[in-house]
Parts: structure tokens; C-alpha cells; sequence
């Protein structure tokens, strides 16, 4: 598969040749240089454009295809799509150029959509539709060689109506018959006469297959150059005899034609997706833009030269349109990846739903785009230390942390050493910060898996020395909140930790109690717990220490607190993009997306009469006949059992009520509201379905407690599906 791509990477790297050719045409750029030299450039070099254009289409259409007749329908349907969104876009300009005050303009309305075009260069999509059909059907009826002969007869009557018409002009049964035919199509040059032998002449050599490679590349090139004398000296003698109508259709236009794409198919390389989107939107918009660098000159007082020198006019509108191009592929292939990013998810989701009753689900595409948020937020210099202590918040632990490996995060924090040993069992490289107490006795293991160790205090330094073995640690400074650290007047003692032998420092760091908080008297403390630590790193650098990595910042004091000269912003439940409440305080607002979605299965649906009751102690009694399905999660799986009688769940993208006593393996719903809720139905406990979206601090706050909370004691039962 490689190898046949490789091999068309020349028709790739011609169609921007092609394109700029048509820019050409429509500017001639050396107009006011040298009249035959441009002729030469437009009217006959410049004619191999959309030949070629329609030659890779009748190639493409017919190589390596099952279903020729499918794949020219779908060409077509794609070609029709592309035409009337360029009717669209010219519309404004159809308008101002009086288009529509045609005195007989459905006539000519209707001859324009289906031959001319409604604005000059769109004539190439009618051309292309009737082409490759009629196209495919010479060829399923007549094989390759006839239907060659068929077009390349309509071809021949197409070139006496275009650069040969002075001679039909002496046949008076010929004259009558082009005459006829210009009432209909201004030009020969369209889908009947002109595309049809292009598209047959692409298609055979498509079926041809390794055949068509057999000729030599020298054997190609000596037949274009000679093909391309023999045409140029055609077009001039044309031109001087004055018997030219139009200039598109020359006799020795297929020869060159074949030798070219004989040619082209010799070049080898990576294909090239940019310059086949890049050229087809450069011919679409290429007019456009010629009026948009005219009006500028006028509006904008730009250079006049730019529409006196049409060489200028022609590089503006060239780099214009390129640009254009590019940027259209960029963003259809960030579409496309999306989309595929949301099929992939729409299968993973729908194998997940097949023999699972709880699970949740995490999305890798969220949880890397959590990162780039947090990252471009961080000052210079700051990286990102990604907490994933207790699976990650329960957002998945190893898998989370070799998702952001994959965004590029190089520094992790977990709460205990059985957690960094997990990790690193599970292939997660960098940096691996165990922010909780570990015994000195398993220092061992601390070197063995290659961690690094937060200093408790002083006795657990002094421990941790005493065993002998080197080991990377961070030195916790306790400033307020008295969980962990030594404290503020124990400079000596710091000095003394970051001497130790066999203790290598490699940062310190405290950790701010409030910083979630918007009450003054918990801004004043934690403002008051960063000047501490800054006055305490003040005192060891005036001691001559050189100060390690430094942290001060959690998720929320990354988002209320600046902190100048960090080196890691420690980021835990932002990463999951979730809050741990409703009532978080935020100065900063970030564009973070949930990762955890919680979902289980609808295993049974009933109905109760009045008076009826459900679930343990008959807390819940219906007042009405009402419609009850049983979802399979409970607080077993860590969904709280304080959200009975409280919580809401989504059924087929509607909220349902939770009733009655949440159990340890099931809970109960009213879905009356949503009759149609059957066995086997995806019940969303935390996520999004549909239009509807439950959130995970919604949750929280009808639980009476926090995200972090909720997601960490999702159980063990809960099979992750990464999607």
C-alpha cells in the first residue's frame, strides 16, 4: 500500500503547477511584457490545466476501484456540493455585475448552470459532472479502446466549434450546426466535447496497470517535449491565421496530454493531501481574489502597480490564493481528525455498552487538550507536574499519565510510593514526585523504581540519609497548613537537609490550605503563606544555598495566584477539566473540558401502580401509575448513596429521576417521562448525552461534597473505557 502511494506523488506536485497555470490564464501576467511569449505561457502551456485536472479524476475514478459506478457517484455528488458552494460565494459578485438583470434570464441561467458556468472558471464543474459520466458510460459500454474513439470523435467536432471554428465557418451545414449549438453552450469547450476524452484517456491508463509504467521515462519526456513544440507551433499558426473562436482545444492537446501524465506518473515520493486541497480551492477562489487586490488598490490606496503590472497582479493573487489554499486544508484536516477522533469514540463507546453494566469513560483528546490549555497558561520557565495520586482523581492513573506523556508532560506527583511503583510498572517515564510519607525501610525501593521522595520533616530526612542510598527529594516547607513539612524558623535545619550526603534536593515546595477560596480573611492567609515561603527561600539563598526546582501552586492557586520564578504548577482535578465545586472561586478562566463520563446499563423497566413502593425501607411510594427502570450501579461502584431520592440521571438524552434508597450494586429511576426506555438502554450518570449534560460538580454539590471526592471513590468495579 505504501509503495502504490509513493507512486503517484508527481500528479500531486503538478496540480499546483495546474492551478497557478489557471491563475494564469485568467491574468496573463506577461500581457504587457511580451504578447506571444504570454500566449505561449496562457493560451498554450496554460491549456494542459484542466486536462490534466480531468485526467487524475478519470484515473482516480477507475484505478484499483470495485465499484467504478459508486465511486463516480459519490465524484459526482462531491462535485455538485463543491459547484453550488462557488455559485455561492459568487453570488455577491453575479449581483453586482448585473447578472440577474438579463432580459431573458432563466434561459440563460439555465444554459450557465449547465455548460458555462455562472461566473467564467466555474464552467469546469459542469464540464467535470458530464464528463465523468458520460465518460463511464462509453467505457462500461464499449470498453477502454471505443470509448476512447467515441470521445476523441467528440473531441474533433469539439476543436472545429473552438480553436478550428473558421473552418467549420465554410461548411454550411457545419456553420448551422455550431450555431445551433451556441445558443446552448457558448462553448464546445464543455462537458460533452472537451472532458469526456480526458476523463477515458485517465481511466485507461488507470486499467492498463503496470503496462502503463513500462515506457521509459526519457521515452516520455522526448514525447511531451515534442508533443508541446508541435502544439505551440499549432496554437500560433492558429492564432496568425485568424481562424481561432476560442483557444482551449488544440489537436495535438491529447498527444502532449498522455506523454504528461505518462510522465508525471514516473515521479515517485510521499503523496501530497495539502496540494490536491490547496489547488482545487486556489482555482475556486482565484477570481475572487483578483477583484479583492483591485478593490484594495482603490480602497486602500495599495500600490497602482499592483493592477497596471499584471506580473504583480498575477504574484499577489498567486500567494493569495496559495495561502487561501492551505489555510482550507489546514482546517479540513483538523476537521477531519475530529470527526474520525468522534467516530472512533462512537465505536469505542458502542463496544463498551456490549457486556459491560458500569464503566467509565475517558477521553484522551479532553485530557491532552487539558494540557495544552494549562501550559499555554503557564508563565515561562513553569512547567506542568501532573497529579495523578489515586488513579489520576479516578480519571485512570498509568493511562492517564501515558496520555499526557504523549502531550508531552515529562513531571508526575502521586500521594504514595505503591502508586509511583505502579506507574513506573506501567511504562510511565520522567520525573515521579511521591508527595506523602514513605518509610525509611522502603527507601529501597524509592531507588529501584527511580522516584523521587517528599522530605517530611527533618527526622524523616535525617531517616532517609541514614539508609545509605542516594536519593532525589523534595523539601516540603510547612507554612500554615501543618499537614507535612518543617517549619518556617527551621532554616538551619533546611541548610542542613540540603547537605546531607545521600539526599539530593532537587526542589521544595509548600502547599496553600485556601487557595480555592474567595473569603478575604482565606485570601489574607494564603497571601500571607507565599510571603512566608518567599522570605523563607530569601533566607537560604542569603545562606549561599542555590535553591532547587520551586512549587507553590495546586490547581486553584495556579488559577487565583500568581507566582513568579515556579518552576511547576502541580495541576491534579484541572487536568480532569472539572472543579471541585460549584463554589470554587476562579480569577482565572480556563477553556477545560470533562474527561470522566459515567455510564451504566438499564437492566430491567416496570411498571407500579399508586401506593407502590421501591427500594429498601419504602422510602419512595408512588402517588401514580409510574414507569420505573433499574440502572446498574450503586454505591459499590462509588456513585453515593446520599444522592437517593436526589440525584438525576440521562436516559436517551432526557433527565430521569433517582428514587428510593441507592443500593450497593443498583439503583432505581422514574422514567415516565421517557416511555420508550427499554433493557439494555445507556443510563449517564456523569457526562453528556445528547443535548443534556450532567455535570460531575452538579453531582458533587447534590452529594454535599467535592469533585475530588466523588471521582477518587469510584470503585475498582468500574471498568475504564478510554475513547
Amino acid at each position: 500500500m505504501m509503495r502504490r502511494n509513493r507512486a503517484y506523488a508527481g500528479l500531486d506536485r503538478f496540480r499546483l503547477l495546474a492551478a497557478f497555470l489557471v491563475i494564469a490564464i485568467h491574468i496573463s501576467p506577461l500581457e504587457t511584457i511580451n504578447g506571444t511569449g504570454d500566449f505561449i505561457l496562457t493560451r498554450i502551456i496554460g491549456r494542459t490545466a484542466v486536462p490534466f485536472f480531468f485526467m487524475t479524476s478519470g484515473f482516480f475514478l477507475e484505478k484499483d476501484v470495485l465499484d467504478p459506478a459508486g465511486k463516480r457517484k459519490e465524484f459526482v455528488k462531491k462535485l455538485l456540493m463543491l459547484y453550488g458552494i462557488s455559485i455561492l460565494l459568487y453570488l455577491p459578485l453575479n449581483v453586482y455585475m448585473g447578472y440577474f438583470r438579463e432580459t431573458l434570464l432563466l434561459p440563460v441561467l439555465l444554459k450557465d448552470l449547465l455548460f458555462n458556468g455562472t461566473l467564467y472558471h466555474l464552467w469546469y464543474f459542469p464540464a467535470a459532472v458530464i464528463g465523468a459520466i458520460l465518460s463511464g458510460v462509453l467505457i462500461r459500454r464499449f470498453g477502454y479502446r471505443k470509448a476512447f474513439l467515441a470521445a476523441a470523435g467528440l473531441y474533433a467536432a469539439g476543436f472545429l466549434g473552438d480553436s478550428y471554428f473558421g473552418i467549420a465557418q465554410r461548411v454550411p451545414v457545419l456553420r448551422l450546426f455550431y450555431e445551433n449549438l451556441f445558443a446552448v453552450s457558448d462553448y464546445t469547450r464543455n462537458g460533452i466535447f472537451y472532458a469526456p476524452v480526458f476523463f477515458v484517456m485517465g481511466g485507461w491508463i488507470a486499467a492498463e496497470g503496470p503496462k502503463a509504467g513500462q515506457k521509459q521515462t526519457a521515452s516520455c519526456l522526448a514525447g511531451f517535449l515534442a508533443g508541446m513544440a508541435l502544439m505551440t507551433a499549432e496554437g500560433l499558426l492558429l492564432r496568425n491565421s485568424g481562424i481561432m473562436r476560442h483557444d482551449s482545444m488544440y489537436l495535438f492537446l491529447l498527444p502532449v496530454m498522455y506523454f504528461l501524465f505518462g510522465l508525471l506518473l514516473k515521479i515517485r515520493g510521499p503523496r501530497q493531501s495539502w496540494a490536491r486541497d490547496a489547488s482545487m480551492i486556489m482555482y475556486i477562489v482565484h477570481p475572487a481574489l483578483i477583484v479583492a487586490v483591485r478593490a484594495a488598490v482603490k480602497l486602500f490606496s495599495f500600490p497602482s502597480a499592483l493592477v497596471t503590472q499584471p506580473l504583480l497582479l498575477y504574484a499577489a493573487v498567486a500567494v493569495l490564493s496559495l495561502g487561501t489554499g492551505l489555510f482550507c486544508h489546514v482546517l479540513k484536516t483538523r476537521i477531519r481528525r475530529r470527526q474520525r477522533g468522534r467516530n472512533r469514540k462512537q465505536c469505542l463507546r458502542r463496544r463498551a455498552q456490549t457486556g459491560l453494566r458500569a464503566w467509565k469513560e475517558l477521553d484522551r483528546e479532553n485530557l491532552r487538550h487539558n494540557v495544552r490549555v494549562l501550559e499555554r497558561a503557564m508563565p515561562p520557565g513553569c512547567s506542568l507536574m501532573a497529579v495523578v495520586k489515586a488513579e489520576a482523581y479516578g480519571c485512570g492513573g498509568a493511562q492517564a499519565a501515558r496520555c499526557m506523556m504523549q502531550a508531552g508532560v515529562r513531571t508526575f506527583a502521586v500521594a504514595a510510593l505503591d502508586e509511583g511503583i505502579q506507574l513506573r510498572k506501567q511504562e510511565v517515564r520522567g520525573e515521579i514526585l511521591v508527595l506523602g510519607y514513605t518509610h525509611p525501610d522502603r527507601a529501597g525501593e524509592l531507588r529501584r523504581y527511580d522516584l523521587t521522595q517528599t522530605v517530611c520533616d527533618y527526622e524523616h530526612a535525617r531517616a532517609l540519609n541514614a539508609g545509605g542510598r542516594t536519593l532525589k527529594v523534595h523539601l516540603a516547607v510547612d507554612t500554615g497548613m501543618h499537614r507535612l513539612g518543617i517549619g518556617l524558623q527551621e532554616a538551619d535545619r533546611a541548610e542542613e537537609i540540603l547537605g546531607m550526603k545521600h539526599l539530593r534536593v532537587t526542589g521544595i515546595f509548600t502547599h496553600l490550605s485556601a487557595a480555592d477560596s474567595e473569603v478575604p480573611e482565606d485570601r489574607a492567609f494564603t497571601e500571607e503563606q507565599i510571603r512566608r515561603f518567599s522570605l523563607f527561600l530569601d533566607e537560604l539563598f542569603r545562606r549561599g544555598i542555590s535553591l532547587p526546582a520551586v512549587h507553590i501552586q495546586s490547581s486553584y492557586g495556579f488559577l487565583n495566584y500568581p507566582a513568579e520564578g515556579c518552576s511547576y504548577v502541580r495541576a491534579g482535578i484541572l487536568l480532569c477539566g472539572a472543579d471541585s465545586s460549584d463554589r470554587i472561586y476562579k480569577a482565572r478562566k480556563l477553556d477545560l473540558r470533562p474527561v470522566l463520563s459515567l455510564r451504566a446499563k438499564v437492566a430491567s423497566v416496570r411498571t407500579i401502580g399508586p401506593g407502590e413502593s421501591v427500594g429498601y425501607n419504602r422510602t419512595y411510594q408512588a402517588e401514580s401509575r409510574r414507569r420505573i427502570a433499574v440502572v446498574t450501579i450503586g454505591y459499590g461502584d462509588g456513585y453515593p448513596r446520599s444522592l437517593s431520592g436526589a440525584g438525576t440521571v440521562l436516559i436517551r438524552g432526557r433527565r430521569v429521576p433517582v428514587i428510593g434508597r441507592i443500593c450497593m450494586d443498583q439503583l432505581m429511576v422514574d422514567v415516565s417521562a421517557v416511555p420508550e426506555t427499554e433493557p439494555g438502554d445507556t443510563a449517564t450518570l456523569i457526562g453528556r448525552d445528547g443535548r443534556e449534560e450532567i455535570r460531575a460538580e452538579e453531582v458533587a454539590g447534590e452529594a454535599e461534597t467535592i469533585v475530588n471526592e466523588l471521582f477518587s471513590r469510584l470503585g475498582r468495579r468500574l471498568r475504564q473505557v478510554w475513547v
